[in-house]
């Protein structure tokens, strides 16, 4: 089922093209010009009109917002470091010259052509004179060969992608209802370090008690109720919403995202998560467990978890923009015979970002209580599957495809994924236990984004990456 309202878009990607080119003087009886076809102010003009072209179709092709600034014309790499760069995010650097060194802070991609254009020195050049600094082994720090595009903007568009969802999961603030409790001891005790030291993670904590007394305001103002009632009957009418527990269990889910939205837009934060949601206390507290409530905010472009928990909130926030689309926290399982199962109470049904999944509210499984969404995930559906460990240095994954969504005695919304690399080393090596899945194949985004924060979260895809 569609909605019209688009899913929330974060900050637009700001992208500088620079068009590096050389001017050679022709000398007697001596080689005096490099390969390429652009040596001449007027060819690289002209180029420059190709570029903003280009780049033009790729904002319109893009599933997130990029600002392309206009083309800075380059005579030569030594003017590099004259590039302001106050209000750029990426830079892409037009090879068609010699460009053999990045003197600038800002992270780079570099575009050269073969077939697309005219010849740029750069083809020649990229991989021996720049990433291999005029030698053998790779020594230019902080690009590798993922950072050269040859001719296209397919390849280009998800490097922008990676980018655009690394700036926007940075600097996320985290709203604590009942503080920070990760799911395990190692996550714990290295998840708030990591969040602040690499992802700029900024925390606003509610305590219960406060939680509470906003929660009893808003069941005493009529106008919220009415409104509450309105969301609940909405929801209930959709034709693939099927609904198998008290009616009362959701006005109560929407109550509590009634607070969560209050809390949210006073503090600024993005994302938020209860601290003790399988709990007597905080489900006591919105008389329900937090499951639907979980569930409905990240189909409204939140990002909202089971726990307070930072080994999984990291790779859910960067996925999250990066695809522009919900992530299912869920437990992960034995993997066996190429199978990964995986299950949890609290599931978005906005998985694609446009369109809503079939639904059954049910309790949550556990507790037996409340209201919970299973979603009814497409099976033959490709997904991206994240296992973050638990001292938050590694992220494992792989790419998948739904081949089931059963019932079994356990979590509500269940997927059983055929795995789509080597399972067996998969078993062997696995880490962490809460497990983050998108819909549709992120595997080179994530590895890309994550060289970005210089090795400090470690990509490892069993996956072969296409």
């Amino acid at each position: 089922m569609t909605v019209e309202q688009p899913f929330p878009r974060g900050a637009a990607l700001r992208v500088r093209p620079i068009l590096v080119f050389d001017v050679p003087t022709r000398q007697d009886r001596s080689s005096w010009r490099s390969y390429g076809g652009i040596h001449t102010p007027e060819a690289a003009r002209e180029e420059a009109g190709r570029i903003e072209k280009e780049l033009g179709q790729l904002e319109q092709k893009a599933e997130f917002p990029i600002q392309v600034q206009p083309v800075q014309l380059l005579d030569s790499q030594a003017k590099l470091g004259q590039v302001a760069l106050d209000d750029t995010d990426l830079c892409i650097v037009y090879a068609a010259g010699s460009c053999t060194q990045w003197p600038l802070k800002v992270p780079m991609a570099m575009f050269v052509r073969h077939r697309s254009g005219p010849f740029y020195l750069g083809f020649e050049i990229a991989h021996w004179r720049f990433l291999r600094q005029s030698g053998d082994p790779f020594v230019l720090e902080g690009f590798d060969t993922d950072d050269v595009v040859v001719d296209s903007y397919d390849e280009l568009l998800w490097r922008l992608r990676a980018m655009y969802g690394l700036k926007n999961a940075r600097g996320t603030k985290m709203l604590t209802i009942g503080g920070l409790c990760a799911y395990s001891r190692e996550a714990q005790e290295n998840g708030p370090r990591v969040a602040q030291e690499v992802w700029d993670y900024d925390f606003v904590d509610v305590t219960d008690d406060e939680f509470t007394k906003r929660l009893n305001a808003a069941r005493a103002d009529q106008q919220v109720v009415k409104q509450v009632e309105e969301q609940t009957v909405a929801l209930l009418n959709m034709p693939n919403v099927k609904l198998e527990t008290d009616r009362k269990f959701v006005l109560n889910s929407y109550m509590a995202l009634h607070v969560c939205r209050q809390f949210l837009q006073e503090t600024g934060a993005s994302n938020f998560g209860f601290s003790r949601c399988m709990g007597h206390g905080q489900i006591a507290m919105l008389d329900t467990p937090a499951c639907l409530v979980l569930s409905l905010a990240n189909d409204e472009g939140y990002t909202a978890y089971c726990h307070t928990d930072l080994s999984h909130t990291m790779p859910g926030v960067l996925l999250r923009w990066m695809a522009s689309r919900p992530t299912f926290v869920c437990n992960s399982h034995y993997p066996h015979d190429g199978l990964f199962f995986v299950a949890h109470c609290q599931a978005p049904r906005r998985m694609n970002g446009r369109d809503f999944e079939p639904a059954t509210i049910m309790t949550h499984y556990e507790s037996d209580y409340g209201a919970a969404c299973k979603t009814h995930y497409t099976e033959g559906q490709e997904v991206t599957v994240v296992v973050p460990n638990l001292v938050c240095t590694k992220w494992q994954g792989f790419r998948g495809k739904i081949v089931g969504a059963p019932s079994y005695p356990a979590c509500r919304s269940q997927m059983e994924i055929l795995i789509d690399g080597d399972w067996k080393r998969l078993v062997r090596e696995m880490q962490g236990f809460h497990t983050q899945i998108v819909y549709g194949d992120y595997t080179r985004e994530l590895g890309y984004a994550l060289k970005k924060l210089g090795g400090q979260i470690q990509w490892q895809c069993y996956s072969e990456i296409t």
